[in-house]
């Protein structure tokens, strides 16, 4: 995993250095520095790459440095495609006289209409339903609600948790899950703080739940003023049920465990976990990435409950968990055996700001 996020930083940069030195030079057809320049085409040059450093700059500025280089990225994906689209125009009417680029002047335009877009869709969770049935003896049914990735303090502080809250409320869930990742690296003590609070205001038949993610306890900032110790003491101390490897069972038809992260080296394997477990019961497994199902396929497990990859986070790149192997699901609901398995693309945001080809949501599962 270490080495994965290594190659894909180096390859991210080559990519950014790339898309610089190609902006570059279709900023230079558009022509708007040819008068500036005085057709000295050493200083068109500079005064493009120029355009392209302040653009990058402002964008740093606005958002931060990785979601610069997301736009630049993708503005120059973009403008790649509306050359081409350009080129085959041109060939197919063969025009006496050369116009105005136009790709140019496209390929801005949709880049800041497809990232606009990306932004709103990364900002404003919906609900997403599902319908499962079982043979098992549940009674009228559970209405499940379930979460993961809220990284708080990204998308939404503590306070705009619980507008999201407010919103799952209205469903009248009979449980409430919450699959990892409630914090982020940066988030502050004050919006950890607020969110749990929040939480203690969320009344269901059945109660909360929470497990881990791998973002919980933290990768790289060791100065936000509390340890995952203290967050997860916060949590408890608002009515939360936290589950590191342990088993719940509720009204004597329902049994949840909760997993502590792939990324912990304590978790124990499914096999010990479920041993003694009654297989009449309905069994809901909460394991923030879904990265183990064929254990949990031959499990007596019903439901399995995942976040993590936030749905891909960008088109094209939605499937990449799945074609590299380190995701077993990248989004939805899939059938192995007797045991459903769902991935939430998550309800809200880490270091990306946008996401494309997914959306932010919350999960309603009513199971029958």
């Amino acid at each position: 995993m270490k080495y994965f996020w290594i190659i894909l930083f180096l390859v991210a940069l080559i990519a950014l250095v790339l898309s610089v030195l190609y902006l570059t030079s279709r900023v230079i057809k558009l022509g708007v520095f040819k008068k500036a320049s005085k057709n000295k085409k050493w200083l068109e040059i500079l005064l493009s790459l120029g355009l392209i450093v302040f653009v990058s700059i402002v964008l740093a500025l606005l958002f931060n440095v990785i979601n610069m280089g997301v736009c630049m990225i993708y503005l120059t994906l973009i403008w790649l495609i509306c050359d081409l689209v350009s080129f085959i125009i041109m060939k197919i009417t063969k025009p006496k006289q050369k116009k105005t680029y136009i790709a140019g002047f496209c390929a801005v335009c949709i880049t800041i209409v497809y990232l606009v877009g990306a932004w709103i869709t990364a900002h404003n969770a919906v609900c997403t339903r599902y319908s499962l049935d079982t043979s098992k003896d549940i009674g009228a049914g559970i209405k499940i609600a379930y979460l993961a990735d809220s990284h708080v303090g990204t998308t939404f502080d503590g306070v705009g948790f619980a507008k999201q809250l407010d919103k799952i409320k209205k469903e009248n869930p009979d449980v409430l899950f919450i699959v990892g990742d409630f914090a982020d690296d940066g988030t502050s003590k004050e919006d950890m703080l607020e969110a749990c609070k929040a939480l203690s205001e969320f009344e269901t038949k059945y109660g909360i739940y929470y497990v881990q993610g791998n973002h919980d306890g933290g990768y790289y900032n060791n100065s936000k003023g509390y340890s995952y110790e203290d967050m997860v003491s916060a949590l408890e101390e608002n009515g939360v049920i936290v589950l590191e490897d342990e088993i719940v069972t509720i009204d004597n038809r329902l049994t949840v465990i909760g997993r502590m992260d792939k990324e912990n080296k304590d978790r124990m394997d499914m096999d010990k976990l479920t041993a003694f477990l009654n297989p009449n019961r309905y069994i809901v497994v909460l394991d923030h990435q879904p990265v183990d199902y064929y254990s949990q396929a031959n499990s007596k497990a019903d439901l399995v409950l995942s976040g993590h990859t936030h749905g891909g986070q960008l088109f094209p790149f939605n499937k990449v968990g799945k074609w590299t192997g380190m995701n077993d699901l990248v989004y939805g609901h899939e059938k192995r055996g007797d045991v459903d398995f769902v991935v939430t693309s998550g309800i809200s945001d880490w270091a990306l700001k946008f996401k494309s080809g997914c959306k932010s949501e919350y999960v309603i599962i009513n199971v029958k």
